[in-house]
């Protein structure tokens, strides 16, 4: 999944996003409301971790600003804030949940999942695609049982396209998926990753589609079990 964090301390702001991608996320960050709301305005993210206090505009003010112009994706509030009148203006303002500092990490994550299940209907911590499994919990991935060992980069890639399975994704959508907003993405080397996933995959897995991209096939056949782009139940 996609997500914008927004913090601006930096030591957490760095514990944050390594729990975040370590959990298989992409990440997105901001230090300030003002980059925040931008970024939350202009690009397409699957969630949102907000602190309340920051710089620059407030985080209160960023999520109203995200709510007026019709930007759905489930937010989960930070926040020194423990009054209850203080998470009920959260609420009001249009936040999903409320997880109030200092908090444990793997509290922040379940929420993070329970949001992404209740309020995103294509969210699942498990997808299967034929023998593929893929375990976005565990950062795991088997194929009929016996478990593969990918790189952070091969898993994000493996996660959308089990995703949208049978559909095609395009190497910039993918580059997107795995790379943040600020860095040089290079859509070349997503096919080095695919590649890799050939390699590791049953034979046929990933099929190329010449000048659009890529699809995921169910190897196991249609209208088995385990069809293409099934989200299992957690």
């Amino acid at each position: 999944m996609r997500i914008l964090l927004v913090e601006d301390e930096p030591t957490l702001r760095g514990q944050l996003l390594q729990a975040l991608q370590q959990a298989g996320h992409t990440v997105e960050t901001a230090a300030d409301g003002a980059t925040a709301q931008y970024l939350g305005e202009v690009e397409d993210f699957d969630a949102a971790v907000l602190d309340l206090g920051l710089p620059v505009r407030d985080g209160l003010t960023v999520l109203r600003a995200w709510r007026e112009q019709g930007r759905p994706m489930p937010v989960l509030i930070l926040t020194a804030r423990a009054a209850w009148h203080e998470k009920v203006a959260g609420m009001d303002a249009g936040a999903d949940d409320y997880l109030a500092k200092p908090f444990h990490m793997e509290e922040l994550l379940a929420r993070l999942r329970a949001l992404l299940r209740r309020l995103s209907p294509h969210a699942s911590a498990h997808w299967q695609c034929g023998p593929i499994v893929l375990d976005s919990r565990q950062a795991r991935v088997t194929v009929d049982g016996r478990a593969l060992t990918l790189t952070s980069h091969e898993f994000k890639v493996l996660a959308l396209l089990m995703q949208r399975a049978g559909a095609v994704v395009s190497r910039t959508e993918l580059s997107e998926h795995i790379y943040p907003q600020d860095s040089d993405r290079d859509s070349n080397t997503i096919e080095v990753f695919v590649g890799r996933l050939r390699k590791k995959l049953p034979p046929g897995s990933i099929a190329t589609v010449r000048g659009l991209g890529y699809r995921l096939v169910d190897t196991a056949g249609a209208g088995q079990a385990g069809a293409a782009g099934t989200p299992l139940s957690a």
